[in-house]
């Protein structure tokens, strides 16, 4: 038995995308632990295994989604593990590991680089422990600028101590593109609907969480030279600056005098946060059960992009959309390849870019049909459509409010909660079973098929 089990780490160990889901899994079990904990709850009690094990999956894969109030159901020590979940989650676990270890002087094994490596989304190992650091220095800087801005408001309106808390917690939230809030009666920052320091410093953070730190790194290298910047960075800045754009406008469209009823200028602060939200945060400024059936399908679409690649935000990701859309065109205009700015991009781009989407929209279809049928008719279909977009995307807006759902219901958002963290492509890699090499090589005879 003890054989098997040895064979059987090792043979994990040589597959660091496995290895990467099971730390997600068990930093999601080492969080239901902790927030199930009596002192963990405000009444002394706990808020029961369930939905300690809801609310963890929901901080460690930055999701937002919850099954309790965090204000009125966790004790300061319980929202504090809540804070630790969510900052775990959103740098990823191997970076928080190794900037832990470097701390401590402790040297950076080759399989740990390699999970960092498969964390960062990165090409090459070299550099990894020390690129690390710098993540996670300007993750902290950046939350502790946020923290800052947050704190001219909520210090006056809440004191010292809890306005200090609160500044420190929602920017944490906000970078992590995570969505808990600590108002209170789920209400999000819709009290603030009207407060441009509060809607836009959150939304600086969500953005910045959301464009990726090897993007941020860059922007801050070249020093506004767009053209030095490489194409990976141009797609990212180019794609997250038409969606806020075009985002912005059609909320301000479709919204306008019904959830958006203030002046001009606040209506469109409104629907630039929402546009910035609704793709990774979920926070929200307006009632989202009384949107239009529009601006939900929107929601859906903008929900399903997402951020961008080694982000803290979640969905199939701008350069994923990017590939896919010079794909069609390319085969539109009877191009063999597919070229942008002076770069040909590689067909593995393109098929696994082709990949993620297919996988995102199974899970998407399957988690919606059986929440349908779970719920019998009780909520409209773009309401659950919303629902499981944002449990797919890590997003964490609800228009139902998900301690509404019956119990399956829930239990369903939990797992596409966590391949929606861990990652279409990477989990699919890491549930299938590594071919011989011989394989590989083997050509059969070509054959076409009838498309369209």
């Amino acid at each position: 038995m003890l054989r098997k089990y040895r064979q059987w780490f090792a043979a994990l160990q040589q597959r660091p995308e496995r290895m990467l889901a099971l730390g997600f899994l068990l930093l999601i079990l080492v969080g239901t632990v902790l927030l199930a904990l009596p002192f963990s709850a405000r009444d002394g009690r706990g808020i029961g295994w369930f939905n300690s094990l809801f609310t963890a999956t929901s901080a460690v894969c930055v999701t937002g989604l919850v099954a309790v109030d965090a204000a009125a159901a966790f004790s300061p020590f319980g929202q504090a593990a809540l804070l630790v979940l969510i900052q775990v989650g959103g740098l990823g676990f191997m970076v928080f590991a190794t900037m832990v270890m470097s701390m401590l002087g402790h040297r950076i094994s080759l399989k740990g680089r390699m999970l960092i490596q498969e964390s960062m989304n990165t090409a090459s190992p070299a550099g990894l422990v020390k690129l690390s650091r710098v993540y996670g220095l300007m993750a902290l800087g950046i939350e502790m600028l946020g923290a800052a801005l947050l704190s001219i408001r909520f210090i006056p309106r809440y004191g010292w101590g809890k306005g200090i808390w609160f500044s420190v917690f929602h920017a944490v939230s906000a970078f992590c593109n995570a969505g808990f809030d600590l108002f209170g009666r789920f209400s999000s920052l819709t009290s603030f609907a009207r407060d441009p320091l509060v809607l836009l410093t959150v939304a600086l953070m969500i953005v910045l969480g959301g464009i990726g730190f090897s993007v941020i790194l860059e922007t801050a290298r070249c020093r506004g030279r767009w053209r030095s910047l490489s194409l990976h960075a141009r797609i990212v800045l180019s794609i997250t600056g038409i969606l806020l754009l075009l985002g912005t406008a059609a909320y301000a469209g479709l919204e306008w005098g019904r959830t958006l009823r203030g002046g001009a200028g606040e209506n469109l602060l409104g629907a630039f946060f929402q546009s910035v939200t609704m793709r990774t945060a979920g926070f929200n400024s307006v009632d989202l059960s009384a949107m239009t059936d529009g601006s939900k399908l929107l929601s859906c679409l903008l929900m399903l992009i997402g951020a961008s690649p080694a982000s803290t935000g979640g969905g199939i990701k701008t350069t994923t959309v990017a590939a896919v859309v010079l794909l069609v065109v390319s085969v539109v205009k009877g191009e063999n390849e597919i070229n942008l700015s002076g770069r040909r991009l590689g067909a593995g781009v393109a098929l696994r870019a082709l990949a993620v989407t297919a996988i995102a929209l199974g899970m998407l279809m399957a988690g919606t049909l059986l929440i349908v049928i779970f719920e019998g008719g009780r909520y409209s279909l773009s309401d659950i459509l919303f629902e499981t977009s944002s449990a797919v995307a890590t997003v964490g807006v609800s228009s139902i409010g998900s301690p509404n759902l019956t119990l399956p219901s829930r239990i369903t958002l939990l797992p596409m909660m966590f391949l929606g963290r861990v990652g279409p492509l990477t989990l699919a890699a890491a549930l299938a079973k590594r071919q011989g090499q011989a394989k590989n090589h083997i050509k059969y005879p070509e054959e076409n098929i009838m498309i369209g």
